[in-house]
């Protein structure tokens, strides 16, 4: 594709989160890149079904709008507002070292975007650009093993098998070398637990006796059998986020006897254990690094085309709506 006239306004569509469960697309106008700026054409991004579905029924709290704004963000929560982290695309002008290099930004679903191109984060060679929207989830769940302090040879369990949970269960059995069990209600999720390298459970026969448990339902009862599950003095890693919802959580029983640690982890911080060594750019490129994983591939799920997202975020973003990871094709 012809690289846009550096001094004319390249053409984009974005999209909108406008009302609860309501979306539509709107035309962006996009200055040439400035100085120390790319200009983007985006090939795919992703969607955060927890995290979206959050914006997308206008549930993030008050409280939390600051925190959660991302730097490429346009409005305010709850609507209307522009928002998405996980777009991969080609660099079309720019930096001449830049130009053609495939990068990931933490963008909203855009056709096509100026970004800083210190944002603009190079996607290596051995990861195809389609596997690369997972940057941010990986990522996510690469700094929850480190807030847990997950170790080589540790039992593991994880409870939920969204895109988070089953990130976690592929970093937990390699490279940290664990012993993991992925536990959900859906017994389709066994076979990927397996090409994960990991064992499966369903809620009702769950073992016991784990040294780490990673929560990523987003339920209370997925809450409560994590804590039910872990040894004595384990840790348990919160990395489920509940938005403006209220949680019943089962700290009686066992709880205090078996001297349990209940930590929460985001991705907005890096994780204490390894802050001193890694930086946020860091701790990204670390995350992309492992994507050459052919695992990995297992996570991707249908493609939808972007001119048709509005129409189907509903069902994508729907409490119940089955699947991994969907993509948005440009």
């Amino acid at each position: 594709m012809k690289a846009p006239d550096p001094g004319s306004k390249a053409p984009a569509r974005a999209l909108w989160y406008v009302a609860p469960g309501r979306t539509e697309l709107r035309e962006a106008a996009i200055a040439a890149p400035g100085a120390g700026e790319v200009l983007v054409r985006t090939l795919y991004s992703g969607i955060s079904r927890g995290t979206e579905r959050l914006v997308f029924e206008g549930k993030v709290p008050p409280a939390e709008r600051q925190r959660m704004r991302m730097p490429t963000q346009e409005g305010e929560f709850p609507f209307p507002v522009k928002y998405g982290y996980a777009a991969v695309g080609v660099v079309e002008a720019g930096s001449p070292a830049m130009i053609g290099r495939t990068v990931f930004a933490l963008h909203p679903h855009q056709s096509r975007f100026v970004i800083s191109e210190s944002a603009a984060v190079p996607v290596p060679d051995t990861v195809p650009a389609r596997r690369a929207v997972l940057t941010a989830n990986i990522e996510t769940a690469l700094n929850v093993l480190w807030d847990g302090e997950a170790k080589a040879g540790q039992k593991i369990a994880v409870v939920g098998g969204g895109i988070v949970g089953l990130l976690v269960v592929a970093l937990a059995a390699k490279p940290f070398d664990a012993a993991v069990t992925l536990i959900d209600k859906e017994p389709k999720r066994e076979a990927l637990a397996n090409k994960l390298g990991a064992t499966f459970a369903l809620p009702g026969s769950a073992p016991h006796g784990f040294e780490l448990v990673v929560h990523t339902s987003a339920s209370d009862a997925g809450l409560a059998l994590a804590l039910d599950i872990a040894a004595f003095e384990a840790a348990i890693v919160e990395a489920s986020w509940y938005g403006d919802r209220l949680v019943s959580v089962p700290l009686g029983g066992a709880f205090h006897s078996q001297r349990l640690k209940l930590i929460s982890s985001q991705v907005g911080a890096v994780a204490s254990s390894h802050r001193a060594r890694y930086t946020h750019r860091q701790r990204m490129d670390e995350a992309m690094r492992l994507l050459a994983d052919d695992r990995f591939e297992a996570l991707l799920g249908e493609e939808i085309p972007f001119d048709q997202l509005p129409q189907h975020l509903p069902r994508l973003l729907a409490p119940d709506a089955p699947g991994v990871g969907a993509l948005v094709k440009y």
